[in-house]
């Protein structure tokens, strides 16, 4: 039977790139009241951007898809799900909206865990949702020529309530020591709660969402106005590997969590810089609109679109962006690419070389 200590941190986990990570982390946090508190009213607007993203890339990430109409609609609930798809992606809503509103009443507890999951599948009254899987399953892969294989075999069925009962309330007993840092328990919990694999489906998206659960519960907030389910998806590939390098020889107790700890860090971390980099812009009261928009193209080589443009900046109306985006197409300071739905906009290099 897998055992679960957070009591006792491995010692290679304990090194100077880690700390150097949590150090990072820490050092934002302790930014993140004065950055509430500067412009309400725009974090408002960004804490609903982000609520979109999360619900749109933890769902994709699984291939749950839908129109960026439609996923727009669905999470401001100002449509009714067509499909098994939008039922998916309407149920994560709910499940994001309660984590955010009630975060500090939801102990991670199994009761928790199952009632979290029974309003994920709130909107598929056929599916399993609130209930242990009932047969074993696996996590299996397609190689490039089409071969499947066993990635890696979850605990049984039998084995999974058990094993939730002592993963929960080893992690509250470890977090209420404060012993360790949240910023490395939390990493370890979302592991081994991938690893027990506890439901027939969902287990991804759930892991998603108590990894915001316990960030806000221990005072990193950062993920209600970015996106952390979006650097995610747009990392995935390194997210599935550091994921079969820290679940090998897992269920002997053996694995190394060190890779999957230093993955979610960076992530954070990237959530943390993007939060304050928005902000900042945002209070730079010596620049107008238009120059702030510029700046953004200063400060990438990536192509942004109006909606991203938007997104970043949610207290400039999009007359104002089309305005300043037709200018700085005249000066040659940037590049149109794409057409349609696809158009975007990327910093013309050549201008200064």
């Amino acid at each position: 039977m897998r055992k679960f200590d957070y009591k006792t941190i491995p010692a290679e986990i304990m090194n100077y790139e880690i700390m150097n990570l949590v150090s990072a982390i820490h050092e934002y946090k302790g930014k993140q009241e004065l950055f509430i508190e500067a412009k309400p009213d725009v974090l408002e607007a960004m804490l609903e951007i982000a609520k979109i993203q999360s619900t749109g890339a933890s769902n994709r990430i699984e291939g749950i898809y839908t129109s960026d109409e439609r996923l727009d609609a669905l999470v401001k609930s100002k449509a009714e799900p067509h499909n098994r798809s939008e039922r998916e992606i309407a149920g994560y809503r709910e499940v994001l909206s309660l984590i955010h509103e009630s975060y500090d009443y939801m102990v991670p507890s199994t009761n928790v865990i199952l009632q979290l999951h029974r309003d994920l599948y709130h909107f598929n009254p056929t599916s399993a949702g609130g209930k242990f899987k009932n047969s074993d399953n696996v996590i299996a892969e397609t190689d490039t020529s089409g071969q499947s294989r066993i990635r890696f075999q979850p605990l049984s069925a039998f084995e999974t309530p058990e094993a939730v009962d002592r993963l929960t309330s080893t992690f509250v007993e470890a977090a209420n020591a404060e012993k360790y840092d949240p910023l490395l328990l939390i990493p370890m919990f979302v592991l081994d709660f991938l690893c027990i694999h506890p439901f027939n489906d969902g287990n991804g998206r759930m892991s998603r969402l108590l990894t915001l659960l316990l960030l806000y519960r221990s005072g990193y907030i950062v993920s209600k106005y970015i996106s952390i389910e979006m650097i995610i998806e747009k990392t995935k590939e390194t997210y599935y590997e550091v994921l079969q390098d820290s679940s090998t020889n897992w269920y002997e107790g053996k694995n190394a969590y060190l890779p999957f700890i230093k993955y979610y860090l960076e992530v954070i971390l990237s959530a943390y810089k993007e939060f304050s980099s928005r902000v900042e812009l945002i209070q730079n009261k010596s620049l107008t609109k238009p120059e702030r928009i510029r700046v953004l193209f200063d400060n990438t080589l990536q192509k942004l679109s109006k909606r991203m443009i938007l997104e970043k900046c949610p207290d400039i109306s999009m007359s104002t962006v089309e305005v300043t985006l037709g200018v700085l197409l005249k000066e040659g300071y940037i590049i149109k690419t794409g057409a349609g739905k696809n158009t975007a906009y990327i910093r013309n290099t050549k201008i200064g070389a």
